[in-house]
This record gives C-alpha cells, structure tokens and sequence, in this order.
C-alpha cells in the first residue's frame, strides 16, 4: 500500500510517499481502508514534538474516515464493512489501524472529506470547551485563530451549547466567512489588542471561557480580557512562542483558571475516555445537521506537499482534507 511518511529538522521537514507493507491489527484494534485523511497544522510543527528525535522518519496523519476491512479478536463494537471515523496514527495512507475505544461510527449524512474533519478535532474542542472548560449557554467564548480547524470546531460546538462567540484573525475575509455559523463578534487584528474590545462586547464582564490556538504573543492579552472566574485553555503555539508572563495579580483576583489539551502525553486510555461521553453529546448534531464539519479544500491523495503548504500560508477556513486512491 502507499503511505506517507516525513522527515523533521529543526523547522524543516521532507515528505516521503513510500510503499509499505499494509499494517495487521491487533487485539483491539480495526485496519480501515481510508478514504479521507485531515491535516492538522501540530503534526507539521517541530515545536510540537511529535516526531521523535529531529531527522528521524515518521509516518503521518492522526485522524481519518474509512470502512473497515478487518478486526482484532477482540473488538465487539465493529464489524467488516463498517463506516468509522476516529484518530489514528499514519491516517495519510491507504490502510490504516483504529484503536476501537477511539473509533466511531460515521454519521450516514457526511461525506467521507467530512467525518474525516471531526474527530482530533472535535474532541479537542469538546476537551476544551466541555470537560475542561465547563461552558454553558449564555457564557461567552473567545476564540483567538477563530478560522483555524480547532477554532471553527470550537464555534460550532460552542453555538450548539449556548453560548456566545468572540473570534479573531487577521484576515477579515476569513471572518466573514464564519458569520453563516454563528460568529458574534468578528475581531480583525493581527496583533495582541483585543481586550479592550472583548471587554466592551461582553458589557464589562470579560470572556467567561478563552481558546488560544496561537501561543504565548496572546496569552497576557488573554488574561486582561477574562471573566471573573474565567478558564482559558491553551492548545497550540503556531507563533512559536511558548513562555509569555503572567499576570499573577489578575490570575489571584480574578480566580483565573489555567489549562492546556494535548494528546501527545496522554496514554490510550486517557485518549479514549471521552469519546462515549463525545459520542452521546456531540455525535448526534452531526447526524442531524446541526453541526456540519466546515471543509476548506479537498486535494487529491498525491497531492499532500500542495495541502499542507496552504494550511502552512494559513488562507485556509476549517479543515484541508486528502482524499485517497478510489474515492472518488
């Protein structure tokens, strides 16, 4: 079969197409013929650290949608010839193996480009926004790199509970383009002075939740802007900066409350844990066209170097997907 593989120095990487050998699954585990792979802009980053030692071969991808072609011997939940999405590791290829207790099954109203877009970043957002982030309907949410994957996952889910949504970018054409989904107060900027903004949109209150996909050149702004009370979850540096101040006088007055979501560190146990909960929440929106997976660009399967260097010129709008051999 072919499959991606890729090659990271320091700041660089080189992609690699290669023919290996189609992987066996284990005990609990479903090889998936993928039709549809997403990128997600953390796998492409050194700082990220999820390639082991620099110059070292990875193969890629961490979340997709496909059929399932075989099972483990002890998978219960799935049979050959079931749709599925779920997080997986070397999703850029044509076969691939599913830990069942991650793998769901594909809402019959999605195309595969879409189910493959929910589920690294749905659950990211359901982490943030649910388990962690404890928001209700009425709260508002501040979403710095709103059109971001994570960032449009994050206004759709957040729409769907209640609350109320704050998105910046510096591009206010990606903005608008968010407005059909719920956007209450677009923010064009590209530099860290949003909070007097914020504060006059809430009436005074503050963001009562804040998601930062952009790292540390926005975290003390993030902070001047917080609700009493208020939690902020820090879930990507793609400016590359990870130390920035902390205003320890706000952070005591105002009961702040501090997280980050990463699955890098996290064991499979600890990954799978909320995907029942993500299953009886979350799922059904998909089903009933509630929620429908925004899908910036669709390239073919030969063509992951052109996919990831628009998610890398950052003009995308939700999610860029690869579509493999035969699903057309």
């Amino acid at each position: 079969m072919q499959a991606y593989w890729m090659q990271m120095s320091g700041s660089s990487s080189v992609l690699e197409l290669r023919t290996s050998d189609v992987p066996q699954p284990g005990a609990t585990q479903l090889l998936v013929r993928m039709r549809a792979a997403s990128l997600n802009r953390g796998e492409f980053l050194a700082a990220h650290g999820l390639h082991g030692e620099p110059g070292s071969w990875k193969a890629i991808g961490g979340e997709g949608a496909g059929e399932v072609v075989a099972v483990g011997a002890d998978v219960t939940r799935f049979k050959v010839g079931d749709c599925v999405m779920g997080r997986c590791a070397g999703a850029f290829a044509e076969q691939a193996l599913m830990e069942e207790a991650e793998a769901m099954a594909a809402p019959p109203k999605l195309s595969w480009e879409e189910a493959a877009s929910i589920p690294l970043t749905f659950l990211v957002a359901y982490d943030m926004l649910v388990l962690q982030g404890r928001l209700r309907a009425g709260e508002w949410l501040l979403v710095n790199g709103v059109s971001s994957g994570v960032g449009v996952a994050s206004l759709q889910l957040a729409k769907s509970l209640g609350a109320k949504v704050i998105g910046t970018s510096g591009s206010a054409g990606k903005l608008a383009r968010l407005a059909p989904l719920g956007l209450d107060v677009a923010l064009a900027s590209r530099e860290p002075d949003f909070a007097s903004a914020v504060i006059n949109a809430t009436d005074g209150l503050g963001a009562n939740l804040v998601v930062n996909t952009v790292g540390g050149t926005v975290f003390a702004e993030n902070i001047r802007c917080m609700a009493f009370e208020g939690r902020l979850a820090t879930v990507g540096y793609v400016d590359g900066v990870v130390h920035a101040d902390l205003d320890l006088a706000a952070l005591h007055a105002k009961r702040l409350t501090l997280f980050g979501v990463s699955n890098k560190l996290r064991s499979k146990a600890q990954r799978a844990a909320a995907v029942p909960g993500f299953v009886a929440d979350v799922v059904p929106h998909f089903a009933t066209g509630r929620i429908r997976p925004q899908v910036d660009e669709v390239f073919g399967f030969g063509d992951l170097a052109q996919a990831k260097a628009r998610m890398e010129a950052g003009g995308h709008v939700g999610k860029i997907v690869l579509r493999m051999p035969g699903s057309d």
